[in-house]
């Protein structure tokens, strides 16, 4: 589903600002997998997702998603393909337009333009239906404006839209991590439940090592713009958080200074 061949990216060569963010990364994720990426500030994990989404262009290496080469592809041609829900619960919809103008955006990702009508009755009644599995009552506020939203109701939004139409790949970006615990817990759970409905492949950043070892079927921790550990199947399962320290040290050579995971658990 996702190839990732010696992907490299430096940031303001030949400057004292220069940044090697990502070097030399490859990684091959299978169809249906759910993988989590975890590391320190400045690892490179949120990098690696605006790569993938086409935010940033490679310096080399290749990008491969569902058989299609797609490096050198514009952020807005990925898009039809690619699921991603932020950090900031702000950026993921239009807080002018309403609950279900946003929904009907998200709904017509990637399709080609002709003229129609521009929200049906249809429409309005799947779009019920998707919004009541949020369990937040938007189901009934179709004609609200999303700026009156919460962060959290904006992030269940987001997640939705995201999954509207399931794509080939989401990407989750430390997508509860602005929210607070009680919020962030009903999104991550959300997020499984989409996830699983729907058989997504799916990379999710988190700062919260447990999340890291419970969600998914794999996890990949990521330092100084490499993947220094790659864990699945029983060896993850028998992992615990105190072991994801010591291989990280022995991994990196360091201690995992950085307080945002360390304090998330």
């Amino acid at each position: 589903m996702l190839s990732i061949t010696n992907l490299t990216k430096i940031f303001n060569p030949g400057s004292v600002n220069e940044k090697a963010a990502l070097t030399g990364i490859s990684l091959e994720v299978e169809p249906g997998d759910v993988v989590t990426v975890i590391g320190g500030n400045g690892a490179g994990k949120s990098t690696l997702l605006n790569m993938i989404a086409g935010v940033f262009p490679p310096d080399k290496g290749k990008i491969i998603i569902d058989g299609q080469r797609v490096e050198h592809l514009p952020e807005h041609v990925r898009a039809s393909y690619i699921g991603r829900v932020f950090q900031d619960p702000m950026m993921g919809t239009a807080a002018s337009m309403t609950i279900e103008e946003n929904l009907a955006m998200a709904l017509r990702r990637g399709a080609r333009r002709r003229l129609r009508r521009g929200i049906t009755n249809g429409d309005r009644e799947f779009f019920r239906e998707k919004l009541s599995l949020l369990g937040l009552g938007l189901e009934n506020r179709l004609s609200t404006k999303v700026g009156l939203l919460s962060g959290g109701q904006r992030q269940a939004l987001t997640l939705l839209m995201a999954t509207l139409v399931p794509p080939k790949l989401l990407l989750l970006d430390e997508h509860t991590a602005a929210l607070d615990p009680n919020t962030g817990q009903k999104v991550l759970e959300l997020t499984e439940q989409f996830v699983k409905e729907n058989n997504l492949t799916t990379l999710m950043v988190t700062h919260n090592m447990e999340d890291a070892l419970r969600v998914g079927n794999r996890t990949i921790m990521m330092h100084d713009g490499k993947i220094i550990l790659d864990l699945s199947g029983e060896k993850r399962k028998n992992t615990g958080i105190t072991d994801l320290l010591e291989m990280f040290k022995k991994a990196s050579g360091q201690t995992l200074a950085n307080d945002r995971m360390l304090l998330a658990n």
